[in-house]
């Protein structure tokens, strides 16, 4: 990534467009992949319709709006969600309203003097009209209350019984001697503490000087962006957009070029944020490898930190039901980040030179079409990802070869 880095970062102002035909396709061939990643991430993540819900809802919030808060408190929100769903702490509030709704009375229909029994749609009998029709309203509004009393306990008792199955159902893991890390709990806590002490200094520092040095911020929204991701992987993708591109640090061509060429390479995304930070130090005319190891250290360490503190007190935490709801709603949220990643690199993912910033890949019937060949070779034949991203690169040369040739 960081030699990459120095080869993007000696391009000029403009390509060819042969080459701008090349980088498409790698960026359509690699919506493919990640809306892939997506769907199969979903799969795993998506247990239940509360899931679902969480998956589609941090979706589709994501799409609608952009900030460098916005996306932790997404992924927070959806896990307080799915504690707040699985304790069913709104059910019986929700249910007292619904059943005061119910019990409101309503006005019966007048019978007007004169009216057949059969307008009035009920058969009356001499002396016996109203009793005859309120004795059944009244009889049936009983049965309703009682019904609803019985659900509300039924509810209750269910959501006692899940909580118990769950402590019932956890088996203790046992982990080989080999990869024990010997953490206690109290080390735990203490790695964690000191952690989020260094994390809120680093905001906060940030916050107060007036202009911090570029390399600092370029630490700081990556040790954000570092400590926020769940689930890794695509989920990265939006964040650094958001951290590096929005920042005016990077290029959003130099974005998508990176990208789509890692995506071939293996190892995790997160190396990506190191061709972003040595980018970022050469476009502001410092050192690059200063740039580099200063978003390889923002972005690795949280994880690298949070991961020791938290196996030491992982033990007793595994064992509490709102700890599973909690990570399975931050997962949830996690995967429907992905989402957006896909929606918002198909909108700049098609360069040229007009449009160097990028324009959608929709504009173009052919990108879809590349989307679409990445995404079904990836999922029902099996085609591994640098395949994908090579036969990307070779369908937007052919576009390119089209083109020319017709005269366009």
């Amino acid at each position: 990534m960081f030699g990459l880095s120095l080869g993007v970062s000696s391009i000029g102002s403009t390509l060819p467009r042969a080459v701008y035909a090349l980088l498409s396709g790698l960026n359509a061939a690699t919506v493919g992949i990640i809306a892939l990643a997506a769907v199969e991430l979903s799969n795993k993540a998506i247990a239940d319709k509360t899931t679902r819900t969480l998956v589609f809802l941090s979706g589709a919030a994501g799409m609608l709006y952009n900030a460098l808060w916005y996306f932790p408190v997404l992924i927070f929100s959806c896990g307080v969600a799915a504690v707040v769903y699985d304790y069913r702490w709104l059910h019986r509030p929700i249910k007292a309203v619904i059943a005061i709704a119910r019990r409101t009375p309503k006005s019966s229909p007048r019978i007007e003097e004169g009216q057949s029994p059969a307008r009035s749609g009920v058969e009356l009998q001499d002396g016996e009209r109203l009793q005859s029709t309120r004795e059944p309203q009244k009889a049936s509004s009983n049965r309703n209350q009682n019904r609803s009393r019985e659900r509300e306990n039924n509810t209750t008792t269910q959501g006692q019984e899940a909580a118990d199955n769950a402590r019932s159902e956890l088996e203790p893991r046992i982990i080989p001697q080999a990869y024990q890390l010997g953490f206690s709990w109290k080390s735990g806590i203490a790695i964690i503490g000191g952690f989020f002490a260094s994390f809120t200094a680093v905001l906060v520092i940030r916050g107060v000087l007036p202009d911090p040095p570029i390399l600092y911020r370029l630490f700081s929204n990556l040790y954000l962006a570092g400590t926020i991701i769940f689930g890794g992987g695509p989920v990265v993708i939006p964040l650094l957009r958001e951290y590096i591109v929005a920042e005016g640090w990077v290029s959003p061509r130099d974005f998508l070029i990176g990208l789509a060429i890692a995506q071939a390479f293996p190892g995790p995304n997160f190396n990506f944020a190191v061709f972003l930070g040595s980018l970022t130090a050469a476009n502001s005319g410092i050192s690059s490898i200063a740039g580099a190891l200063v978003s390889f250290v923002g972005i690795y360490f949280p994880g690298l930190i949070l991961v020791h503190g938290t196996m030491g007190v992982w033990g007793s935490l595994r064992s509490r039901p709102w700890v599973k709801s909690g990570v399975r709603g931050i997962n949830a949220g996690a995967v429907g980040l992905i989402y957006t990643a896909v929606y918002r690199i198909w909108l700049v993912g098609y360069l040229d030179e007009g449009f160097q910033s990028g324009r959608s890949l929709g504009d173009d019937p052919w990108w879809v079409v590349v989307t679409a060949t990445a995404f079904v070779g990836g999922r029902y034949y099996g085609i591994s990802a640098p395949i994908t991203i090579v036969t990307g690169a070779v369908l937007g040369l052919v576009r390119y070869g089209v083109v020319v040739g017709s005269g366009q």
